[in-house]
């Protein structure tokens, strides 16, 4: 079996592990084992990680590519914003660190044949786990033109939102937007070559808004910020991969919030929350891929990683 992605920022995440041989380790979002297989290394016999993926292709081919392994590594199907009830059964007080890379694989854009990208004809799915949920055709061809204009606003800080939405709602009165490639081609001829943002293709944005909101992401993530304190050791590390602002916007909030600790207003003379700083940053920016990185795997280049150790 063949595993073509390429991992973002590997040895970066590795170190900011602070891996301990002997320790206990979550990878969240594991897909074809890409971080999972440099930090299992790192462990020795009485070390373990605990993968997760949503994905039951991205789970196979983990346990594939891990199975060498032996008993060092556990891949489980399941949502990382869960990881408190596999802890639970698995009796685990906590863990020494979690690592979590938000963006897509390389075999969910280019083999899953579930219209992640916008520049193949498959099936509008977008679903990270296809027995769950609606998939994205559902949202596109049932949703009224207020609600598809919200989620690409929200989701995909689109500002063709309106019009995008408009055309949608007409496009499908005719015939069901299936596709991604007639999703993708709707999305063109809407917005005008001059307004398109950079390099990319104006059909990205109204994509990652869509995948966003049939996956429930930015939910996710903000109950696995909200109870993720409670999982790592004092020691531990948290180490987190985002691919676009409103990820990142999250990640970069939760952080500064457990640095400050407490919450009272700026005008009380003295603390009165008792709240203490729960984490320390490892560095103070995010880290960005280097253009070297960049120019390998252009994938990489909307990544940022973010780093903190439990106190």
């Amino acid at each position: 079996m063949e595993f073509p992605h390429e991992p973002v920022l590997v040895e970066e995440v590795v170190r900011d592990l602070l891996i301990r041989p002997d320790g206990l380790y979550v990878d969240g979002t594991c897909g074809s084992g890409g971080h999972s297989l440099p930090v299992a290394e790192a462990l020795s016999k009485e070390g373990r990680l605990i993968c997760l993926d949503r994905d039951p292709e991205a789970v196979r081919r983990c346990r594939v590519r891990l199975s060498f392994l032996g008993e060092r590594v556990a891949v489980h199907r399941a949502n990382y914003a869960d990881l408190g009830i596999l802890l639970e059964e698995r009796g685990s007080g906590g863990v020494d660190g979690i690592l979590l890379d938000l963006g897509l694989s390389t075999y969910q854009l280019d083999q899953s044949g579930r219209g992640f990208s916008f520049q193949r004809s498959e099936p509008l799915d977008m679903r990270m786990d296809p027995e769950s949920g609606v998939p994205a055709a559902h949202l596109v061809n049932t949703l009224p033109e207020r609600e598809l204009e919200r989620i690409l606003k929200k989701y995909g800080e689109e500002r063709k939102a309106r019009a995008i939405a408009r055309a949608i709602v007409r496009a499908r009165s005719d015939e069901e937007i299936m596709t991604a490639s007639r999703l993708a081609s709707l999305v063109r001829s809407v917005v005008p070559r001059a307004h398109w943002p950079g390099a990319k293709d104006p059909a990205t944005r109204t994509f990652q808004a869509l995948r966003i909101a049939v996956n429930r992401e930015l939910e996710n993530l903000g109950l696995f910020l909200d109870k993720v304190p409670e999982w790592i050791h004092r020691g531990g590390r948290l180490v987190i991969l985002s691919y676009h602002s409103l990820e990142d916007r999250m990640v970069k909030q939760a952080f500064r919030a457990w640095e400050k600790g407490c919450t009272c207003p700026p005008d009380f003379p003295v603390c009165t929350c008792g709240k203490s700083p729960l984490f320390r940053p490892i560095r103070r920016d995010g880290l960005k891929p280097t253009e070297r990185e960049i120019a390998e795997n252009p994938r990489a280049r909307s990544a940022v990683l973010r780093s903190a150790e439990r106190i």
